[in-house]
Protein backbone atom coordinates (compact mmCIF):
# COMPACT_ATOMS: atom_id res chain seq x y z
CA UNK A 1 0.00 0.00 0.00
CA UNK A 2 3.16 2.10 0.73
CA UNK A 3 3.61 2.33 -3.15
CA UNK A 4 0.45 3.57 -3.80
CA UNK A 5 -0.34 7.66 -4.76
CA UNK A 6 -2.32 9.63 -2.73
CA UNK A 7 -5.91 8.47 -2.98
CA UNK A 8 -7.44 11.99 -3.64
CA UNK A 9 -4.66 12.70 -6.87
CA UNK A 10 -6.37 9.37 -8.19
CA UNK A 11 -10.04 10.87 -7.36
CA UNK A 12 -9.21 13.46 -9.06
CA UNK A 13 -6.97 12.10 -12.00
CA UNK A 14 -10.48 9.61 -12.75
CA UNK A 15 -12.73 12.46 -12.57
CA UNK A 16 -10.99 14.21 -15.65
CA UNK A 17 -11.29 11.33 -17.38
CA UNK A 18 -14.40 10.83 -16.65
CA UNK A 19 -15.32 14.71 -17.99
CA UNK A 20 -12.98 15.08 -20.24
CA UNK A 21 -12.37 18.65 -18.92
CA UNK A 22 -10.27 20.05 -15.70
CA UNK A 23 -12.71 22.47 -15.69
CA UNK A 24 -15.98 20.58 -15.25
CA UNK A 25 -13.55 18.33 -12.75
CA UNK A 26 -12.94 20.95 -10.81
CA UNK A 27 -16.76 22.32 -10.26
CA UNK A 28 -17.37 18.46 -9.41
CA UNK A 29 -14.44 18.37 -6.76
CA UNK A 30 -15.26 21.95 -5.79
CA UNK A 31 -11.49 22.96 -5.54
CA UNK A 32 -10.25 25.11 -8.27
CA UNK A 33 -9.07 24.56 -11.93
CA UNK A 34 -5.31 25.08 -10.83
CA UNK A 35 -5.66 23.04 -7.95
CA UNK A 36 -7.35 19.77 -10.26
CA UNK A 37 -4.29 20.91 -12.55
CA UNK A 38 -1.65 20.87 -9.59
CA UNK A 39 -2.53 17.39 -8.36
CA UNK A 40 -2.49 15.36 -12.29
CA UNK A 41 1.47 16.74 -12.16
CA UNK A 42 2.01 15.12 -8.60
CA UNK A 43 0.70 12.22 -10.04
CA UNK A 44 2.56 12.08 -12.72
CA UNK A 45 5.73 13.42 -11.32
CA UNK A 46 4.30 10.73 -8.68
CA UNK A 47 4.70 7.39 -11.44
CA UNK A 48 7.63 9.16 -13.54
CA UNK A 49 5.45 9.16 -16.71
CA UNK A 50 3.03 11.43 -18.83
CA UNK A 51 -0.76 10.57 -18.19
CA UNK A 52 -2.27 13.09 -20.21
CA UNK A 53 -1.57 14.54 -23.67
CA UNK A 54 -1.87 18.22 -23.17
CA UNK A 55 -1.24 18.99 -26.83
CA UNK A 56 -4.90 18.48 -27.75
CA UNK A 57 -7.61 20.33 -26.55
CA UNK A 58 -8.94 19.10 -23.97
CA UNK A 59 -6.29 16.96 -22.95
CA UNK A 60 -6.30 13.84 -23.54
CA UNK A 61 -4.91 10.30 -21.89
CA UNK A 62 -1.84 8.32 -22.76
CA UNK A 63 -1.51 5.05 -23.43
CA UNK A 64 -0.22 4.99 -19.61
CA UNK A 65 -3.22 7.31 -18.73
CA UNK A 66 -5.68 5.09 -20.11
CA UNK A 67 -4.30 2.37 -18.41
CA UNK A 68 -4.03 4.16 -15.02
CA UNK A 69 -7.76 4.61 -15.86
CA UNK A 70 -9.34 1.33 -16.64
CA UNK A 71 -7.67 0.91 -13.06
CA UNK A 72 -9.01 3.72 -11.22
CA UNK A 73 -12.34 3.05 -12.61
CA UNK A 74 -12.95 -0.24 -11.46
CA UNK A 75 -10.81 0.32 -8.19
CA UNK A 76 -13.15 3.59 -7.31
CA UNK A 77 -16.36 1.90 -8.54
CA UNK A 78 -15.68 -1.39 -6.39
CA UNK A 79 -14.90 1.06 -3.29
CA UNK A 80 -18.03 2.80 -3.92
CA UNK A 81 -20.28 -0.62 -4.19
CA UNK A 82 -18.77 -1.64 -0.99
CA UNK A 83 -19.47 1.66 0.62
CA UNK A 84 -23.07 1.61 -0.74
CA UNK A 85 -23.80 -2.09 0.43
CA UNK A 86 -22.30 -1.13 3.89
CA UNK A 87 -24.55 1.79 3.96
CA UNK A 88 -27.66 -0.25 2.76
CA UNK A 89 -26.64 -3.27 5.63
CA UNK A 90 -26.33 -0.78 8.47
CA UNK A 91 -29.56 1.01 7.82
CA UNK A 92 -31.36 -2.12 7.82
CA UNK A 93 -29.19 -4.87 9.90
CA UNK A 94 -32.55 -5.03 11.88
CA UNK A 95 -34.48 -5.56 9.13
CA UNK A 96 -32.21 -8.71 8.11
CA UNK A 97 -32.38 -12.51 8.61
CA UNK A 98 -29.21 -14.69 8.32
CA UNK A 99 -30.22 -18.42 7.55
CA UNK A 100 -28.99 -21.35 7.11
CA UNK A 101 -30.37 -24.52 6.02
CA UNK A 102 -29.57 -27.54 3.31
CA UNK A 103 -29.07 -27.20 -0.14
CA UNK A 104 -32.15 -29.42 -0.43
CA UNK A 105 -34.41 -27.86 1.91
CA UNK A 106 -33.38 -24.61 0.47
CA UNK A 107 -34.17 -25.42 -3.38
CA UNK A 108 -37.37 -27.77 -2.72
CA UNK A 109 -38.46 -26.53 0.23
CA UNK A 110 -38.22 -23.19 1.69
CA UNK A 111 -38.06 -21.19 -1.79
CA UNK A 112 -41.32 -22.01 -2.86
CA UNK A 113 -42.80 -20.70 0.72
CA UNK A 114 -40.58 -17.64 0.97
CA UNK A 115 -42.73 -15.82 -1.48
CA UNK A 116 -45.48 -15.96 0.78
CA UNK A 117 -43.36 -14.86 3.78
CA UNK A 118 -42.51 -11.90 1.52
CA UNK A 119 -45.80 -11.07 1.36
CA UNK A 120 -46.17 -10.58 4.93
CA UNK A 121 -43.05 -8.58 5.54
CA UNK A 122 -42.09 -6.50 2.66
CA UNK A 123 -39.64 -4.94 4.69
CA UNK A 124 -37.54 -8.19 5.66
CA UNK A 125 -34.62 -9.46 3.79
CA UNK A 126 -34.04 -13.31 4.37
CA UNK A 127 -30.34 -14.13 3.64
CA UNK A 128 -30.24 -17.79 3.04
CA UNK A 129 -27.06 -19.80 3.10
CA UNK A 130 -26.56 -23.22 2.79
CA UNK A 131 -22.73 -24.77 4.18
CA UNK A 132 -21.04 -26.71 2.32
CA UNK A 133 -21.33 -29.59 5.06
CA UNK A 134 -24.92 -29.56 5.01
CA UNK A 135 -25.02 -29.23 8.05
CA UNK A 136 -26.71 -26.17 9.57
CA UNK A 137 -25.14 -24.26 12.37
CA UNK A 138 -26.10 -21.18 14.19
CA UNK A 139 -22.37 -19.39 13.38
CA UNK A 140 -21.21 -16.72 11.83
CA UNK A 141 -23.91 -14.47 12.38
CA UNK A 142 -26.44 -17.07 11.81
CA UNK A 143 -29.61 -16.31 13.11
CA UNK A 144 -31.83 -19.31 12.28
CA UNK A 145 -31.22 -22.69 10.92
CA UNK A 146 -33.88 -24.93 9.67
CA UNK A 147 -32.36 -27.98 10.33
CA UNK A 148 -32.68 -31.94 10.73
CA UNK A 149 -32.37 -34.37 13.91
CA UNK A 150 -33.76 -35.45 17.02
CA UNK A 151 -34.21 -31.99 18.06
CA UNK A 152 -31.66 -32.08 21.09
CA UNK A 153 -29.88 -29.13 20.19
CA UNK A 154 -29.16 -26.98 23.74
CA UNK A 155 -27.62 -23.80 21.95
CA UNK A 156 -30.54 -22.14 20.86
CA UNK A 157 -34.27 -22.03 21.09
CA UNK A 158 -35.58 -24.80 18.79
CA UNK A 159 -39.52 -25.42 17.75
CA UNK A 160 -40.93 -28.71 16.05
CA UNK A 161 -41.51 -27.63 12.34
CA UNK A 162 -42.22 -31.51 11.19
CA UNK A 163 -41.60 -34.96 11.32
CA UNK A 164 -39.39 -35.96 8.58
CA UNK A 165 -40.64 -39.21 6.77
CA UNK A 166 -39.04 -40.98 4.11
CA UNK A 167 -40.19 -42.96 0.99
CA UNK A 168 -39.61 -44.32 -2.58
CA UNK A 169 -40.32 -42.09 -5.44
CA UNK A 170 -39.89 -42.13 -9.42
CA UNK A 171 -41.76 -41.21 -12.30
CA UNK A 172 -45.61 -42.47 -12.38
CA UNK A 173 -44.33 -44.96 -15.04
CA UNK A 174 -41.14 -46.00 -13.51
CA UNK A 175 -42.86 -46.64 -10.79
CA UNK A 176 -45.19 -48.60 -12.50
CA UNK A 177 -42.67 -50.69 -14.28
CA UNK A 178 -40.36 -51.59 -11.07
CA UNK A 179 -44.03 -52.78 -9.25
CA UNK A 180 -44.13 -55.46 -12.01
CA UNK A 181 -40.22 -56.22 -12.30
CA UNK A 182 -39.11 -57.57 -9.14
CA UNK A 183 -39.78 -54.52 -7.17
CA UNK A 184 -37.04 -52.29 -5.01
CA UNK A 185 -34.88 -55.21 -5.03
CA UNK A 186 -34.39 -55.13 -8.90
CA UNK A 187 -35.20 -51.37 -9.58
CA UNK A 188 -32.65 -49.11 -10.32
CA UNK A 189 -32.31 -46.68 -7.26
CA UNK A 190 -30.80 -42.81 -7.14
CA UNK A 191 -28.52 -42.76 -4.24
CA UNK A 192 -27.50 -39.39 -2.19
CA UNK A 193 -24.38 -39.66 -0.32
CA UNK A 194 -23.41 -36.37 1.52
CA UNK A 195 -19.47 -35.11 2.16
CA UNK A 196 -21.12 -34.97 5.68
CA UNK A 197 -22.32 -37.98 5.62
CA UNK A 198 -24.93 -38.64 8.69
CA UNK A 199 -27.20 -37.16 9.64
CA UNK A 200 -29.29 -38.18 6.51
CA UNK A 201 -30.67 -41.88 6.04
CA UNK A 202 -29.60 -43.64 3.16
CA UNK A 203 -31.07 -46.54 0.90
CA UNK A 204 -29.07 -49.20 2.76
CA UNK A 205 -31.00 -47.89 6.21
CA UNK A 206 -34.21 -48.03 4.24
CA UNK A 207 -33.84 -51.09 2.55
CA UNK A 208 -32.11 -53.00 5.87
CA UNK A 209 -35.85 -51.48 8.26
CA UNK A 210 -38.17 -52.82 5.11
CA UNK A 211 -35.90 -56.23 5.27
CA UNK A 212 -35.54 -55.74 1.63
CA UNK A 213 -32.43 -57.69 0.15
CA UNK A 214 -30.92 -56.18 -3.18
CA UNK A 215 -30.37 -58.34 -6.32
CA UNK A 216 -29.00 -55.69 -8.31
CA UNK A 217 -26.11 -53.41 -8.44
CA UNK A 218 -28.13 -50.77 -10.30
CA UNK A 219 -27.27 -47.17 -8.55
CA UNK A 220 -26.79 -43.89 -9.48
CA UNK A 221 -25.39 -41.71 -6.42
CA UNK A 222 -25.08 -38.09 -6.45
CA UNK A 223 -23.92 -36.05 -3.67
CA UNK A 224 -26.82 -33.31 -3.36
CA UNK A 225 -30.70 -33.97 -3.19
CA UNK A 226 -30.92 -31.25 -6.19
CA UNK A 227 -29.25 -33.15 -8.34
CA UNK A 228 -30.84 -36.27 -7.49
CA UNK A 229 -34.33 -34.99 -7.71
CA UNK A 230 -33.82 -33.77 -11.89
CA UNK A 231 -32.48 -37.24 -11.82
CA UNK A 232 -35.55 -38.65 -10.45
CA UNK A 233 -37.76 -36.39 -12.52
CA UNK A 234 -35.75 -37.57 -15.30
CA UNK A 235 -37.04 -41.04 -14.77
CA UNK A 236 -33.49 -42.79 -14.49
CA UNK A 237 -34.36 -44.28 -11.54
CA UNK A 238 -36.03 -44.31 -7.98
CA UNK A 239 -34.64 -42.08 -4.93
CA UNK A 240 -35.87 -42.28 -1.22
CA UNK A 241 -37.91 -39.16 -1.07
CA UNK A 242 -37.94 -36.87 2.07
CA UNK A 243 -40.73 -34.69 2.99
CA UNK A 244 -39.03 -31.10 3.06
CA UNK A 245 -37.63 -32.24 -0.61
CA UNK A 246 -39.82 -34.21 -2.80
CA UNK A 247 -43.40 -33.03 -1.69
CA UNK A 248 -43.68 -30.47 -3.93
CA UNK A 249 -43.12 -33.11 -6.98
CA UNK A 250 -45.51 -35.79 -4.85
CA UNK A 251 -48.05 -33.27 -4.98
CA UNK A 252 -48.02 -32.45 -8.19
CA UNK A 253 -48.30 -35.74 -9.76
CA UNK A 254 -44.48 -35.64 -11.01
CA UNK A 255 -43.04 -38.42 -8.55
CA UNK A 256 -45.27 -40.65 -7.08
CA UNK A 257 -44.54 -42.94 -3.94
CA UNK A 258 -44.21 -46.41 -3.74
CA UNK A 259 -47.19 -47.82 -2.09
CA UNK A 260 -46.59 -48.83 1.50
CA UNK A 261 -43.44 -47.22 1.12
CA UNK A 262 -43.40 -44.70 4.05
CA UNK A 263 -40.90 -45.00 7.11
CA UNK A 264 -40.52 -42.69 10.31
CA UNK A 265 -36.78 -42.92 11.41
CA UNK A 266 -38.04 -40.68 14.48
CA UNK A 267 -36.28 -37.53 12.79
CA UNK A 268 -37.73 -34.36 12.10
CA UNK A 269 -37.16 -30.83 10.63
CA UNK A 270 -36.57 -28.27 13.93
CA UNK A 271 -36.56 -24.17 13.28
CA UNK A 272 -33.92 -22.69 15.80
CA UNK A 273 -32.59 -19.57 16.89
CA UNK A 274 -29.81 -17.58 17.63
CA UNK A 275 -30.32 -16.75 21.66
CA UNK A 276 -28.43 -13.83 20.47
CA UNK A 277 -30.84 -12.83 17.47
CA UNK A 278 -33.85 -13.26 19.79
CA UNK A 279 -34.32 -9.56 20.13
CA UNK A 280 -34.48 -8.75 16.33
CA UNK A 281 -38.04 -8.67 15.36
CA UNK A 282 -37.93 -10.10 12.12
CA UNK A 283 -36.08 -13.08 13.90
CA UNK A 284 -39.66 -13.28 15.62
CA UNK A 285 -41.45 -13.48 12.69
CA UNK A 286 -40.25 -15.12 10.88
CA UNK A 287 -40.02 -18.06 13.47
CA UNK A 288 -43.77 -17.83 14.06
CA UNK A 289 -44.66 -17.48 10.44
CA UNK A 290 -42.61 -21.02 9.37
CA UNK A 291 -44.46 -22.58 12.55
CA UNK A 292 -47.62 -21.02 11.93
CA UNK A 293 -47.31 -22.02 8.12
CA UNK A 294 -46.31 -25.74 8.54
CA UNK A 295 -49.33 -26.22 11.18
CA UNK A 296 -51.22 -24.95 8.23
CA UNK A 297 -49.77 -27.50 5.60
CA UNK A 298 -50.68 -30.13 8.26
CA UNK A 299 -54.19 -29.45 8.11
CA UNK A 300 -54.38 -29.76 4.46
CA UNK A 301 -51.46 -32.07 3.31
CA UNK A 302 -51.07 -35.97 4.13
CA UNK A 303 -48.66 -38.12 4.03
CA UNK A 304 -46.30 -39.24 1.25
CA UNK A 305 -48.31 -42.09 0.41
CA UNK A 306 -51.68 -39.87 0.36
Amino acid sequence: MERLPPLRLLVTFDTVCRTGSMQVAAQQLNVTPPAVSQAIKALESDLGVKLLDRSAKPAVPTEAGERLHRATRNGLGLIEETIDDIRFAAGLGEQMINLSCTLGMATHWLMPRLPLFYSQFPDVTVNVQTPPSDLPMLTGGIDIALRYGDGGWRDCETHLLFPEVICPVGTPELIEKALYSGGLAEAWLIDVRLRSGKPWSGWTDYLRQKGIVRTSRKIQVFDNYVQAVQAALNGHGIMLGWRSITSVQVAEGALVPWPEGTHDFGTAYYVSCDNASLHKQPVQDFRDWVIDLVRQENGMAGTLED
